[in-house]
């Protein structure tokens, strides 16, 4: 990989790796989730649809795609950012950070009903025990302190993160993902409206809340996936993705540094068992060969990708993964 795709590979890492600190921010300040989750994006959608209206086609990509659109925003955006925001308000932004990295395990299981007929094998099973291991070893002590709701909020914001990126893979291919994330964006923001009206603050929040609303919405969401497009550009889909596995590690240490959340055994423990259990959950069997996205070959005729014989395409662009928490 080239230094700028490194420079972005690390850019990315932190830039989806902060959301939860900044979450957790806004909600300790007294805001409701509906009016965070809509402050996100509403800025969100705003910067990004005129360039996803620039980008042409944006109106015959709704018209085809519009119930696949509908079931990745309600599965990707809709639900999972307000049960994490609602999460967030009794939970520590290290623990939710940590829980949402075991959206590859989910992923494994899950493609396991949707037609993966790749063999599990000896290591993605050891990762996937690995990884329950240490999302146990995170909520069982928990378990017993009047927050299990908020962490089965966490483990669903996980579970539609892992669904979204296979509605992506299987009916959302052909659209780009400025003109998949942009209408989502704002399908959400006209959701999340009326609550957030009724719930709208009667002061203007503090500096640091206004800063978490706009760091959210502009950083986090907008620049972010603007930046995510470009690293697929530089490093093709598959290595593109390989930053999620950063995501945990700049969520506590934000967590930690900023709002002075506790750096336990049982958060250490926990991180090693899940992103370890990630990594080999996601494993592809040896003898499998990826193409690199630069390498494709389109043809002109029918505009599918041809690959050289015996190996297998990379993903498409179109799933963005965890969603930038």
């Amino acid at each position: 990989m080239t230094a700028r795709g490194w420079f972005l590979f690390s850019l990315m890492g932190v830039l989806w790796g902060i959301p939860y600190f900044m979450i957790k921010v806004a909600v300790d300040s007294g805001l409701t989730p509906a009016t965070v989750v809509f402050t996100r994006c509403a800025l969100g959608a705003a910067i990004l649809l005129p360039f996803a209206v620039r980008q042409g086609g944006l109106p015959r990509a709704l018209r085809t795609h519009w119930r696949p659109m509908l079931a990745f925003a309600c599965v990707e955006i809709l639900g999972p950012w307000w049960t994490l925001t609602d999460a967030e308000r009794h939970l520590s932004s290290s623990t939710a950070g940590l829980l949402i990295a075991a959206v590859p395990i989910i992923g494994a299981l899950l493609a396991r009903f949707f037609g993966d007929t790749e063999r599990l094998g000896a290591r993605r099973l050891t990762g996937l025990g690995l990884g329950l291991a240490g999302v146990a070893v995170l909520t069982a002590p928990q378990l017993t302190g009047g927050d299990a709701w908020s962490l089965t909020e966490v483990m669903l914001t996980a579970l539609g993160y892992a669904i979204a990126p296979l509605i992506a893979a299987r009916h959302l291919r052909e659209v780009p993902t400025l003109q998949l994330v942009a209408p989502c964006l704002a399908l959400a923001a006209l959701v999340y409206a009326p609550a957030a009206a009724l719930s709208w603050p009667g002061t203007l929040p503090d500096a640091p809340t206004l800063a978490s609303l706009a760091g959210l919405g502009v950083v986090c969401t907008a620049l972010a996936f603007v930046l995510f497009l470009e690293l697929i550009r530089e490093a093709g889909p598959t290595r593109a993705v390989v930053f999620t596995y950063v995501n945990p590690a700049v969520a506590v240490a934000a967590g930690v540094t900023f709002l002075s959340e506790p750096l336990t055994a049982d958060v250490m423990a926990a991180f090693a068992l899940i992103i370890a259990g990630s990594f080999l959950a996601t494993a592809r069997a040896p003898g499998v060969r990826r193409v690199p996205w630069s390498a494709r070959q389109t043809s002109r005729a029918d505009g599918r990708v041809k690959t050289p014989s015996g190996a297998l395409p990379e993903e498409r662009p179109g799933s963005t993964g965890q969603g930038g928490g």
